[in-house]
């Protein structure tokens, strides 16, 4: 990597990093973090650019504090898209590369209307669905839920008939209706290999939760 390169991903970093200085902590640095290192795993293998990949991971999320003070009225990945150009005019990026990160960011979203088109925008959309998923993706179900205001559980009602960003928008919730479906929504070889685990240790944690809730266990 270039000492230019370097400095654009450093710069790019610092920028991400301010951008969530507030943020909620199911979609924090943190994850942008996370969701950088799976890229690097995933990238090597599957053959991507990774410094591309570094960029669009860092910036992937930057909107979602955006959506979050709007309650899910503003899509953050498009949001996000607006920012990265904005940004990244700054940097000695080729046009091609530049397009490519704003891609990454525009399609990342499960669901969003954009879908993945370059292998880079493919791995950033499995390494984001990764971090949603297994042991991690399960403590981020809960935590969104509490700083939303939902309740642990709430069995007596079909998840298809609550709405989110409410009291019934439950880490259950969010299982049924988005993560139980990740696993089939892989874009790579290596990130549909990962997924098959962790979507089976989600399934047998969900599986106990609903059987202690329910006092069988």
């Amino acid at each position: 990597m270039g000492q230019t390169v370097f400095a654009t991903i450093e710069h790019v970093k610092a920028f991400a990093k301010k951008c969530f200085s507030n943020a909620n902590g199911s979609h924090d640095w943190d994850h942008s973090q996370r969701v950088s290192n799976l890229c690097m795993h995933i990238g090597r293998t599957e053959g991507a650019n990774l410094e591309i990949l570094k960029i669009a991971a860092y910036l992937h999320d930057v909107g979602r504090p955006h959506e979050d003070a709007a309650r899910g009225a503003l899509c953050h990945a498009k949001k996000g898209a607006d920012m990265a150009r904005e940004l990244l005019e700054k940097y000695p990026l080729s046009q091609e590369h530049r397009a490519n990160i704003i891609h990454c960011i525009r399609s990342h979203r499960f669901r969003g209307n954009h879908g993945p088109e370059t292998l880079e925008a493919r791995v950033l959309f499995d390494a984001d669905k990764l971090d949603a998923i297994g042991a991690v993706g399960i403590g981020r179900a809960f935590l969104f839920a509490g700083e939303v205001g939902a309740r642990l559980h709430n069995p007596h009602v079909q998840p298809e008939n609550t709405q989110p960003y409410t009291e019934e928008d439950t880490g259950y919730r969010e299982y049924k209706l988005k993560l139980s479906k990740i696993k089939d929504r892989m874009l790579t070889t290596e990130g549909r290999r990962m997924a098959k685990g962790r979507h089976a240790f989600m399934e047998a944690f969900f599986q106990r939760f609903t059987e202690e809730y329910e006092g069988h266990k």
